[in-house]
């Protein structure tokens, strides 16, 4: 019973102190307030849908940070060749990359690795989970970039995250 009246009492309790934070004075109305919300909020968190990060092998991910650094300091000097250089040579498209994770939270990482490396960006997850939206700057074949993609960032990412 007890828990379902309060299903979090440190996430009460931080609800209730930032309320307090927040308030400019601590009047009965903002007590009051901050006792509401210190209630309703971890009511209406607990039912919320939660998918927690199931972690694997970290052992790649040192070796998936190297490469991510030294490919964005690669991707910069390619992006500021081809921005200083002719407008006709620039190819962007979007490429749908499928994807073989199926962990929100490594679809997360994965987007943000992308996203981190200038000339791309993720533009939009399907609803299944099972593509990603990618834009490139510039690119002449689409195939090479979903196996760059799949082979460099996802696949450590997969380990990681399984």
């Amino acid at each position: 019973m007890k828990r379902r009246m309060l299903p979090s009492i440190p996430q009460s309790l931080t609800v209730f102190a930032f309320w307090l934070l927040m308030a400019e004075d601590v009047s009965a109305s903002n007590v009051l307030m901050a006792l509401l919300l210190a209630w309703l909020m971890p009511l209406m968190a607990a039912r919320l849908e939660r998918e927690f990060a199931r972690l694997g092998r970290l052992r790649g991910g040192l070796r998936l940070i190297g490469r991510l650094l030294v490919d964005i300091v690669i991707a910069n000097v390619t992006v500021a060749k081809q921005v200083l250089g002719p407008e006709s040579r620039l190819k962007s498209q979007f490429v749908w990359i499928p994807l073989d994770l199926t962990n929100i939270h490594g679809i997360s990482a994965l987007t943000s690795v992308i996203t981190l490396t200038p000339g791309t960006v993720s533009a939009e997850l399907s609803e299944d989970r099972k593509h990603l939206l990618v834009h490139c700057l510039s690119t002449d074949d689409p195939q090479a970039l979903v196996e760059d993609v799949k082979a460099r960032y996802e696949a450590p990412l997969r380990e990681i995250f399984p």
